[in-house]
C-alpha cells in the first residue's frame, strides 16, 4: 500500500466523522423540538426508570446522603408510592429520576430543602427560555437504568481496571505503524493491519466482560459534560456548579470514548475508533483517578443537577395537572388540616376536608371511601415533606415521619401468618413512638387478622397507648364501631356513608362526614341481591337484638328454617 492509499484511508475516516456529526446535529434538533413540545404535559411512562434501578441507586446514595426521615418499605408498598413517583416523573435524565425517587424515599424535617427547591421553581417559572435550555441538555444525556454512578461516587477506590500498561501499548501500535509506513510502507501497513485486527477483536471481547463498568463510566463522563453546559446557563446554582466542576471538568475531554448510545449509524464508527486505540479502557482509569481525589465535588455536581431536574418536574406537574395543587404550610402545632384534599392516583377523585387534631377513627361501609381517604392523606403528608406540594387547595401539617400499616400479606418466606405479619407491621409504629419520634401514623383495618373480642380489645388498648404521647397522631380505618365508644375520650370520629335503593343498589358519594358511622350496609345488600328472605330477616333481627342487649342470641333449628 502506497502513501496515497494511506491518505485515502485517512480521508475516508474524516468523511465518516463529518457525516456522523451531521447526523448527530439533525438528531439534536429533533430532540430540542420534542423537549419543548412535551413541556406542560403529564409525565409519560417509559421503559427506563425501572424501580429496581432507582431503588438500587437510592440504597447506594444513602451511604453519603444525610436525611432525617425515611419512607420504609411497608409504607412505600401500602401507598403505591412508585405509581405516585411515575405521575411526577417528567425528568429527562436518570440524574433527575433518581433524585426525585430519593426525595420520595427520604427527606429532611427542616425548611432548608424546601426553600432551595422553591427558589429553583420560581426561577424556571420566570425564565422559560433557560428552562428549555436546561431540559434540553438533560434530554441529550438521557436515561440509563443501572448506571451505577452512585456506586462510583461512594466506592471509587475499588473501581479501577487492571492492565493499564497493556492497553496503552495496544493504543500506541496503530500510531507507530502509521509513522513506520512513511519510511517502510510494506512493514508499516502490515503492522497497521495486524494491530487494527488485534485491537478490534480484543476490544470487542473485553468490552463484553466489562460492559457494566464501561456503561457506568460512560454515563458519569457524559454527566460531567452536561454539567459543564448547564453551568454556562444562568441559574441559582450556576456558581455552585462552576466551583465544583473546576477540579473535575477535565473528565469531559474523554467524552468521545464514552458517547451516550443514540442508536444512530455513527455509533458503529465511534465504536471502531474506540477499539483502534483502546480509548475507553485507558480513559476509564484516568476518570477514576480524578474522581478518587475529588469525590466530594463529583457528588455535589450530581446532587445539584438532580435538584435542578426535580424542580423542573414539579413545575411541570403544576402546569400539566388539572387537579388543584398547592404548597403546604408547616406549623409547630401537631395537627393536620386541609381543604379539598384529593388522592393523586384516582381519576375524578372526590375532594374532602381534613381536620385532624387528635387521634382519629374512620368508620363506614365497605367501598365507601375509608381506605382511599386515609391513603390520600398519608400520600399528601409525604409529598408535603418531599416536594413541598400537595393535592389540595390548602394544607397545613407538622414536620414528622409518616408510617402506615395497611396492605398486610402472609409472609411465606419467614413463616408468618397474616396476623403475625400484621402485628409486626404495627410494632414498628410503636417503636418509633417509643423513641419520641414525631409521627403521623395511618392504619387500615386495624388487627383484622384475629377474632372480634381480641381485635377490639387490642386495638382500643393500642390507640389509647398512643394517646399518651405528644407529637403523635394516628388515623385508624375500622369496621369495629365499638371502638368509637371505647375510645370516645381519645379519638375524634369521621365516617363515610352509602345509599341503598332497590333500583340502584348501593351508591356512595365518597364524602367525609363528622362523627362515627350510624349505618350498616351488609345486611341491606343481601336483600338487594335477593338473598333468601329468611336469611335477611334473621340477620336483621340478630343485629337489632345485639344493639339492644350487647349479647348474641342462640339460634334454634326452627329459627333458620323458613318456607317460601
Amino acid at each position: 500500500m502506497s502513501m496515497t492509499n494511506v491518505w485515502i484511508f485517512l480521508g475516508i475516516l474524516g468523511l465518516l466523522f463529518i457525516i456522523t456529526s451531521l447526523i448527530t446535529c439533525v438528531e439534536r434538533l429533533k430532540l430540542r423540538r420534542e423537549v419543548r413540545r412535551n413541556w406542560g404535559r403529564p409525565a409519560r411512562r417509559t421503559r427506563k426508570d425501572s424501580e429496581a434501578s432507582l431503588k438500587e441507586a437510592w440504597q447506594m446514595a444513602q451511604k453519603y446522603t444525610a436525611f432525617d426521615a425515611q419512607v420504609d418499605e411497608l409504607t412505600w408498598y401500602d401507598l403505591d408510592l412508585f405509581s405516585v413517583f411515575q405521575n411526577l416523573n417528567s425528568t429527562q435524565s436518570s440524574i433527575g429520576s433518581e433524585a426525585l425517587y430519593q426525595r420520595l424515599r427520604h427527606y429532611n424535617l427542616s425548611s432548608e430543602d424546601n426553600a432551595r427547591l422553591e427558589k429553583l421553581i420560581l426561577f424556571f417559572e420566570a425564565h422559560p427560555d433557560r428552562r428549555d435550555q436546561v431540559r434540553y441538555h438533560f434530554a441529550c444525556l438521557g436515561k440509563r437504568d443501572h448506571n451505577f454512578v452512585a456506586q462510583y461516587l461512594s466506592e471509587t477506590k475499588s473501581q479501577k481496571l487492571p492492565n493499564l500498561t497493556f492497553y496503552l501499548a495496544c493504543a500506541c501500535l496503530p500510531i507507530v505503524s502509521l509513522i513506520l509506513a512513511i519510511f517502510q510502507p510494506v512493514l508499516g501497513v502490515l503492522l497497521l493491519i495486524g494491530s487494527l485486527v488485534f485491537n478490534i477483536c480484543y476490544y470487542q471481547f473485553k468490552k463484553v466482560a466489562l460492559e457494566t463498568e464501561l456503561n457506568s463510566m460512560s454515563y458519569l463522563v457524559q454527566t460531567i459534560a452536561v454539567a459543564k453546559k448547564v453551568a454556562k446557563i444562568q441559574t441559582p446554582f450556576q456558581t455552585a456548579l462552576v466551583d465544583n466542576l473546576r477540579p473535575i471538568q477535565a473528565i469531559s475531554r474523554v467524552g468521545l470514548s464514552f458517547r451516550v448510545k443514540t442508536g444512530s449509524e455513527g455509533e458503529v464508527f465511534f465504536d471502531y475508533l474506540n477499539a483502534v486505540v483502546m480509548l475507553p479502557f485507558i480513559a476509564y482509569n484516568l476518570v477514576i483517578s480524578k474522581i478518587m481525589h475529588h469525590d466530594q465535588e463529583a457528588k455535589k455536581v450530581w446532587e445539584l443537577l438532580g435538584e435542578l431536574e426535580v424542580a423542573l418536574a414539579i413545575l411541570n406537574l403544576q402546569v400539566a395537572t388539572d387537579t388543584p395543587i398547592c404548597q403546604p404550610v408547616f406549623t409547630s402545632d401537631f395537627k393536620v388540616s386541609a381543604t379539598d384534599m384529593t388522592h393523586p392516583l384516582l381519576e375524578d377523585a372526590v375532594a374532602n376536608p381534613v381536620n385532624w387534631q387528635k387521634h382519629m377513627l374512620v368508620t363506614g361501609s365497605n367501598a365507601s371511601g375509608k381506605s382511599s381517604y386515609v391513603k390520600a392523606l398519608a400520600i399528601n403528608c409525604i409529598l408535603a415533606n418531599a416536594i413541598n406540594r400537595v393535592y389540595a387547595t390548602a394544607f397545613s401539617l407538622p414536620r414528622a415521619h409518616v408510617v402506615t400499616s395497611m396492605a398486610i400479606e402472609d409472609n411465606i418466606f419467614e413463616g408468618d401468618s397474616y396476623f403475625i405479619a400484621e402485628i409486626k407491621s404495627v410494632k414498628r409504629i410503636l417503636d418509633l413512638v417509643s423513641n419520641q419520634i414525631p409521627c403521623l401514623c395511618f392504619v387500615d383495618e386495624i388487627l383484622k387478622g384475629t377474632n372480634t373480642i381480641e381485635r377490639i380489645s387490642a386495638s382500643s388498648s393500642l390507640v389509647h397507648w398512643l394517646a399518651n404521647y405528644q407529637e403523635v397522631l394516628s388515623m385508624v380505618a375500622t369496621h369495629d364501631i365499638e371502638l368509637t365508644e371505647i375510645l370516645a375520650h381519645d379519638c375524634d370520629n369521621i365516617h363515610f356513608e352509602e345509599k341503598i335503593t332497590e333500583s340502584n343498589g348501593v351508591t356512595f358519594d365518597y364524602r367525609c362526614q363528622v362523627g362515627p358511622a350510624k349505618t350498616r350496609n351488609a345486611i341491606a345488600l343481601l336483600e338487594v341481591l335477593h338473598y333468601p328472605e329468611a336469611v335477611v330477616a334473621n340477620a336483621s333481627t340478630m343485629a337489632e337484638n345485639f344493639d339492644k342487649t350487647r349479647k348474641w342470641q342462640v339460634l334454634e333449628q326452627e329459627t333458620i328454617v323458613a318456607s317460601n
